[in-house]
């Protein structure tokens, strides 16, 4: 199992909830519109827990996609509905100079 996990900022000028209610509503629709993104097996988004902190958190969501195998996650990323329909979206929530991407594979310990 690879699992894709993806750290971010929402763009300049978003508000919180707007950039939760744009990702939920227009972009995650947008995403799995596309056939490749069936290659997906287990797809979570997590935001900072609303607790009052004088730190500001260094992502506003943390998106994490499980694929069975590379090819798979590839197969999505490298695809032409990806390239021209979901990526070009991205601008429009998320500060492009933010995001960390890392591939992985889970290694459980409890659970």
């Amino acid at each position: 199992m690879i699992k894709v996990v993806i750290g971010f900022k929402r763009r300049q000028g978003m508000g919180i909830q707007e950039f939760r209610d744009y990702r939920r509503d227009v972009h995650a629709p947008m995403l799995f519109a596309i056939p490749e993104a069936k290659k997906i097996r287990r797809f979570v988004v997590s935001y900072p827990a609303d607790y009052a902190t004088s730190e500001e958190p260094r992502f506003d969501a943390m998106v994490e996609a499980w694929f069975d195998n590379s090819d798979d996650m590839n197969k999505l990323f490298q695809s032409d509905n990806f390239a021209t329909r979901v990526d070009p979206d991205h601008v429009n929530f998320i500060d492009l100079t933010s995001v960390v991407r890392l591939v992985t594979e889970e290694v459980i310990v409890v659970e």
